[in-house]
């Protein structure tokens, strides 16, 4: 009969979300002072910024791949630690087990989305700029309109990033449990809140509930496990085999 943990299972991620935060909003202000560098706008000025944009996110590729690789190897130390703390439930052989299952994969994958995330700030600001001066262009009485909703961009890309980095560790610490778990024969989980007060009604509502790892959930027209969500601060409870 397959077992939940006796207590909560939640590596301690909340300081390594910050600091990717405050890395990618590093890029976030760089984009700003692109598009600041030009009169909001101007057609002259779209190819330009699209252009230097595009080579921005070119040439933060080996940047991108350390910061992610940093908060990854971060999340997975404290997913460790989480397990480890859970070791008087389980047997010395499963816990072992479960530690040194073949996580290089899953690892391997979520580098290689977080370096694309990253990228994707610059990308997203110059079509951004580019739809908004395409629409400055089709109707000259929105040109004050334009140009502050480019101006704007800065804050865009800032809250792209935190959000990124809210939703991208979470779902790291996530992937790697279902990983671990899967290794040793576990078929689900049990969706766990975080329990604060701002918690979407449909994630409360599926807490406490087991869910299959072959069956994720469709939230609000979304579909993942817990933690996978955007902006989703729930866990997956494996449920693991005696």
């Amino acid at each position: 009969m397959p077992t939940k943990p006796k207590r909560p299972y939640q590596p301690k991620t909340g300081a390594i979300e910050r600091e990717y935060a405050r890395q990618l909003r590093k890029v976030a202000r760089h984009v700003g002072d692109i598009i600041n560098a030009f009169v909001p706008g101007d057609p002259a000025a779209d190819p330009v910024i699209r252009r230097t944009l595009d080579d921005y996110a070119e040439a933060i590729t080996h940047w991108a791949t350390l910061t992610a690789g940093r908060m990854l190897s971060n999340v997975k130390q404290q997913d460790d630690a989480a397990w480890r703390a859970r070791a008087n439930e389980m047997s010395v052989a499963l816990r072992d087990e479960i530690l040194n299952a073949p996580t290089g994969a899953t690892i391997r994958a979520l580098l290689d989305e977080q370096v694309a995330l990253i990228k994707s700030i610059p990308l997203d600001a110059a079509q951004r700029v580019h739809e908004w001066t395409l629409a400055g262009l089709e109707d000259a009485t929105r040109s004050k309109e334009v140009a502050v909703a480019i101006l704007e961009s800065n804050d865009v890309a800032a809250n792209r990033a935190t959000l990124i980095a809210r939703t991208e560790v979470a779902r790291t610490a996530s992937k790697l449990t279902e990983a671990r778990a899967k290794h040793v024969g576990s078929d689900g989980y049990i969706w766990r809140t975080c329990g604060e007060a701002d918690v979407r009604e449909s994630h409360r509502g599926m807490n406490g509930k087991y869910v299959p790892w072959s069956s994720p959930p469709t939230l609000d027209n979304l579909t993942g496990h817990a933690g996978c969500l955007p902006n989703c601060r729930c866990y997956p409870e494996p449920v693991i085999p005696d």
